[in-house]
C-alpha cells in the first residue's frame, strides 16, 4: 500500500548552538524529558483522503487534480505534488474531462455543479464526519430552521457546509459574535459546528447562544470530530506539566492551531507550532526540563519523529507517552475510487486506509 511519508521535503540548515551552550544559558532544574501525546497525528478522514490521491495517481496516472489542499499540511501536499498531484483553487483551472478530487474539507453543491459543467470526473474525498454535518444542514434547512454554524469564516469546511443552505445558515466565529446573531423564529434555531474547533470555545459559544435562544436545538450528534476532541484532551493532560509544548502542524490547519491555544490555556509555560523540526529554535529550550509534543490530525508521524530526534540531541532523550484514548476508526475509500479499484482487482481499499491509530 502506498505511503505518503516515503519522500522528504527539503530542510533548511540552521546554525545551532550546542546543547551545552543552551544548558549553560539557563540551567534546568531536574532531568530533561518529553511527554508525547497519544492520540496525535493522522485521523481516519485524513488517512482516507491522502490514500485516495495516492490510489488515483496509481490507477489513473498523473496528473490528478485536487481542489484546494487535500489536507492542511505542507509536507503532505508537497509530497503528493512530487508524485503528480496538481492542486488548484477552483474547478475552472482544471482542463475539461480531467480527474478532480475534492479535498477532505468538503465542497458546496455549487462546486459540484461547476465540476459537472466542465465534464470533470470527480472523486469526493470529503471526510465522512464533515459529510454528516452537510446532511444535518440540509435536513434542518428543509424544516425551515435558522442554522447557526459555529466555525471560522473562510475555512473550506465552513464554505462547503454553508453552501448546502446559504439562505438558512449564518456563521458564528466566536462567543463574542453571539450578540449580533439575528434569527427569524427563536423557536426554530439549531447549531452546527466546524469539525476542527476548540471544544471548550465551542461549548462557550453554544452556552451563550442558548442564553439568547433557550429553544436552541442541538445537532443529532457531536459535530466536533473524535480526533479533534481526543488530541485536545491529550494536550490538556500534558500541558500543566510542560515547560514547553511543541505542536507539529501547519499554520492553516485549524486543529493544529487549536492545539497550541489549548496547551497555553491549560498551563503550558510556552507553546510553539512548527511544520518541520528545523523550525524549532534552540532558544526555546533555555530553562526547560519538560517538553510536551503533539501533532495535528493532518500530520504524518515522520514529522513528529524528526522533532523527537532533534529533542534527543538537546538532551531530551527520555520519552514518556501519555495515552488518553485508543483510536481504531477506519473509513472506506470514496465510492468512485472503490469501484475503479475493484474492477482492477485491487482489494486494499477494503481495509479502509492505514488506520487512525495514536502511534505509527
Amino acid at each position: 500500500m502506498p505511503t505518503t511519508v516515503a519522500l522528504s521535503m527539503p530542510t533548511v540548515p540552521r546554525q545551532r548552538r550546542s546543547p551545552a551552550d543552551v544548558a549553560a544559558a539557563a540551567p534546568v532544574d531536574g532531568p530533561k524529558k518529553v511527554l508525547l501525546a497519544s492520540p496525535r497525528g493522522y485521523c481516519a478522514g485524513v488517512d482516507r483522503a491522502v490514500i485516495a490521491v495516492e490510489k488515483a495517481l496509481e490507477h489513473y496516472g498523473a496528473p490528478v487534480y485536487v481542489r484546494k489542499e487535500i489536507v492542511h499540511n505542507k509536507f503532505v501536499v508537497g509530497t503528493l505534488e512530487e508524485q503528480g498531484a496538481v492542486f488548484v483553487d477552483e474547478t475552472d483551472e482544471v482542463p475539461e474531462g480531467s480527474l478532480l478530487i475534492f479535498s477532505a474539507h468538503g465542497v458546496s453543491p455549487a462546486v459540484v455543479r461547476s465540476a459537472e459543467d466542465r465534464q470533470l470526473r470527480t472523486i469526493d474525498a470529503t471526510c465522512p464526519l464533515v459529510t454528516k454535518v452537510h446532511r444535518e444542514a440540509v435536513r434542518f434547512a428543509k424544516s425551515d430552521y435558522d442554522i447557526l454554524l459555529i466555525g471560522h469564516d473562510g475555512h473550506e469546511e465552513v464554505e462547503g457546509t454553508s453552501g448546502e443552505a446559504p439562505e438558512h445558515i449564518q456563521v458564528v466565529n466566536s462567543p463574542d459574535e453571539v450578540d449580533r446573531v439575528v434569527v427569524r423564529d427563536p423557536e426554530k434555531v439549531v447549531w452546527l459546528s466546524q469539525t476542527t474547533l476548540s471544544v471548550d470555545e465551542t461549548l462557550e459559544t453554544v452556552q451563550r447562544l442558548r442564553e439568547r435562544f433557550p429553544s436552541l436545538q442541538d445537532p443529532p450528534s457531536d459535530d466536533i470530530c473524535y480526533a479533534t476532541s481526543n488530541r485536545q484532551t491529550a494536550i490538556k493532560k500534558i500541558a500543566p506539566d510542560a515547560d514547553l509544548v511543541i505542536v507539529v502542524g501547519s499554520a492553516n490547519s485549524s486543529n493544529s492551531v487549536r492545539l497550541k491555544e489549548v496547551a497555553l490555556e491549560y498551563g503550558a509555560r510556552r507553546a510553539e507550532r512548527v511544520d518541520f523540526a528545523h523550525q524549532v529554535d534552540e532558544a526555546w529550550f533555555e530553562g526547560v526540563a519538560t517538553v510536551g509534543v503533539t501533532s495535528g490530525a493532518s500530520v504524518p508521524e515522520v514529522l513528529v519523529q524528526d522533532v523527537l530526534r532533534l529533542l534527543a540531541d538537546y538532551g531530551y532523550g527520555e520519552v514518556e507517552q501519555v495515552v488518553t484514548a485508543e483510536e481504531d476508526v477506519l473509513f472506506s475509500l470514496p465510492k468512485e475510487l472503490r469501484a475503479r479499484l475493484t474492477a482492477a482487482g485491487d482489494t486494499s481499499h477494503r481495509l479502509g486506509g492505514r488506520g487512525a491509530r495514536p502511534t505509527r
